[in-house]
């Protein structure tokens, strides 16, 4: 432990910690990770307890030992998803987050001294890792209790794992992340709080939950965030592909959206039914299917899959954003897996990895291979909405581990029926062209969306705020809008979509909207979309969609591409539902409005807030049709 120490630049509370706690382990490689997690080599399922001042031991996870990986349950329903809220920011630095002085109405400093205190008493688990990745991240540290070695594995899936013997002399994390799962019990009701105290020198991360989302994830995300605050740039939320057609054209999509619109799913095939069909929609009302032939699918070759890092140094003279992968593994929702067959290419990486995998909400019985359509049952008896599954970058075939230069960025929502009976913001064609400005707002108010499986319940339509990374995000709302102003405008050659999921007006489709306008706009390639094939939609904040669209000689309902057209919404359902959504978008958009907002960002609020005309935003940042 004196080499490890003398290896690390670290605070001296930190090395305290370590220095006093009852044992200290560091791993030497993944496999010895992995098999910490059940506690023994003699364990097949593992609980993880902890000792709860009045409450005694409070068990909060099990661990089994499957053939292709360890799976990990949580007791509570309420732990098997992030919840939205449980950000909490410490410091005196600037943010419009909540404060922990201010929400518990006392100062942070007694408790991180009491999480100290606790982790010294503990046999920990040490893991040095890279936010952001090898090439353009910063040094990281995670310092947790030994029998939550699964969290460690976790953080060594998604960030990337450092072995004893490649960590450099002078190692200086600019991130330490501590685990105190107990916290949550004694001192926040139960609930997941995340608490980050930040300085100019080292972000720090308290984790009081072992759920991974909101730290071990999305709490790395939060820290590169703040470093591109402060550095002027950002890390944008979003998968990103490159797809080849056919005829061995390619093109870079990069698709954002909050949590549960699609980014996982656009880097997966097109989804077929056992017959080989393509299913586009199925009404709600009558059950009615809609199906659709594409014989040959374009390839796709995954870039990212949750976090695209847009560092300064990566970009070019393309006038095209330049972006890699922030993550070395993808913390990939498996809710569409309902049986087999639905996802064949994962389902096969899945079942016979090459290398065991680190499951969470999933049914695993020790010593059997654990299926990804056997989803965890809450306590409802329903399926758990959020099983999942860390899946390294190295397992998946095709995979693009260099900087890519984007063509389109779509961006993804999650939508409900809608119907004149029961209108909806659900009026959002298959897909529509964005300009520059309107593709802007979208990723200001960024609609969490309908029936989010990634997250604990809201209710009705909420904001997951600026480029839909707000929940994880330290700082200012506003400094974030300008930074993702300045990625637009210096990206002209870049295009915009709109693309929703799960429902067109009154038909169930999925995630085939993305899956069909990435088939069609690929084979556009750098074609400009013809204006007459063009429409403006009736609701000014979805730009335009098309009056006709053929794929691979099929012609798509123009009732998929402009809602309106079904019996079952009608003008009437649209624009109650048009209202519907430009309300929300004028609550949300006000509080950007101020003094520090790029002039530019105040002109296109201003157009939006006077119902300025399509032609209007094109005159304030020109559009590439």
């Amino acid at each position: 432990m004196k080499s490890l120490l003398a290896k690390l630049n670290l605070p001296n509370e930190v090395q305290s910690i370590i220095q006093n706690s009852k044992k200290v382990v560091v791993a030497k490689n993944r496999e010895e990770l992995l098999e910490l997690s059940y506690g023994s080599t003699e364990n097949d399922e593992f609980h993880v307890s902890y000792d709860v001042k009045g409450k005694g031991s409070v068990q909060e996870v099990t661990v089994n030992r499957c053939k292709n990986g360890a799976v990990v349950n949580y007791l509570e329903d309420y732990m098997r998803r992030r919840d939205p809220d449980c950000l909490i920011v410490s410091d005196e630095l600037g943010t419009d987050k909540p404060k922990f002085k201010d929400f518990y109405k006392a100062d942070f400093e007694p408790l991180r001294q009491e999480t100290f205190d606790w982790l010294k008493e503990q046999e920990l688990i040490v893991l040095p890792f890279m936010s952001g990745g090898k090439e353009y991240g910063y040094e990281s540290l995670l310092i947790a209790p030994l029998n939550a070695a699964f969290f460690a594995c976790a953080v060594a899936d998604i960030q990337g794992y450092i072995s004893v013997d490649e960590i450099p002399e002078g190692f200086s994390p600019k991130a330490i992340v501590y685990l105190a799962p107990p916290f949550r019990h004694t001192h926040f009701g139960g609930k997941q709080v995340v608490v980050h105290n930040r300085s100019m020198e080292l972000h720090e991360v308290f984790s009081y939950n072992l759920y991974p989302g909101p730290s071990a994830k999305k709490g790395i995300y939060g820290v590169l965030l703040n470093i591109g605050e402060r550095e002027g740039w950002t890390t944008v939320h979003a998968s990103t592909v490159r797809v080849i057609t056919p005829y061995d054209n390619e093109l870079v999509i990069l698709h954002e959206g909050a949590s549960g619109g699609g980014k996982s799913e656009m880097t997966e095939d097109i989804h077929r039914e056992l017959d080989g069909r393509i299913v586009l929609g199925t009404n709600t009302l009558t059950g009615e299917k809609n199906y659709i032939d594409i014989v040959d699918t374009c390839e796709v070759q995954p870039v990212t899959d949750d976090m695209a890092l847009c560092h300064p140094k990566m970009q070019n003279e393309s006038k095209k954003l330049v972006v890699q992968d922030a993550e070395q593994g993808w913390f990939l929702r498996l809710d569409n897996i309902k049986k087999y067959g639905s996802s064949p290419k994962y389902e096969s990486i899945i079942v016979q990895p090459s290398e065991k995998l680190l499951f969470f909400n999933l049914d695993g019985v020790s010593n059997a291979t654990c299926l990804p359509w056997e989803h965890t049952l809450d306590s409802n008896g329903k399926p758990c909405p959020n099983p999942r599954v860390i899946l390294p970058r190295k397992m998946v075939q095709g995979i693009v581990s260099e900087p890519v230069e984007v063509d389109v960025r779509s961006f993804g929502v999650r939508v409900p029926p809608c119907t004149k009976e029961q209108p909806s913001y659900g009026i959002i064609g298959l897909f529509h062209i964005l300009p520059p400005a309107i593709a802007w707002l979208w990723r200001l108010v960024a609609p969490r969306g309908y029936n989010n499986p990634s997250i604990t319940s809201t209710q009705g339509m909420t904001s997951e705020g600026v480029g839909s990374y707000w929940p994880f995000a330290t700082g200012k709302k506003v400094t974030q809008a300008n930074l993702l102003l300045n990625q637009i405008t210096s990206s002209t050659h870049t295009r915009y979509v709109l693309i929703p999921n799960q429902h067109i007006g009154a038909y169930e489709v999925g995630f085939m909207p993305e899956w069909i306008a990435r088939e069609y706009i690929a084979r556009r390639g750098s074609a400009k979309f013809k204006q007459e094939h063009l429409t403006e939609a009736r609701c000014k904040l979805l730009g335009y969609c098309h009056n006709t669209l053929k794929l691979d000689g099929h012609y798509i309902r123009r009732a998929f591409l402009q809602p309106e057209m079904q019996s079952e919404v009608g003008l009437e359902g649209y624009d109650k539902g048009a209202e519907i959504l430009t309300d929300f978008f004028k609550k949300e958009l006000a509080q950007y409005n101020t003094e520090d907002l790029n002039p530019l960002g105040k002109q296109i609020i201003d157009c939006f807030m006077r119902d300025g005309s399509l032609e209007e935003y094109c005159d304030i940042l020109p559009m590439r049709f």
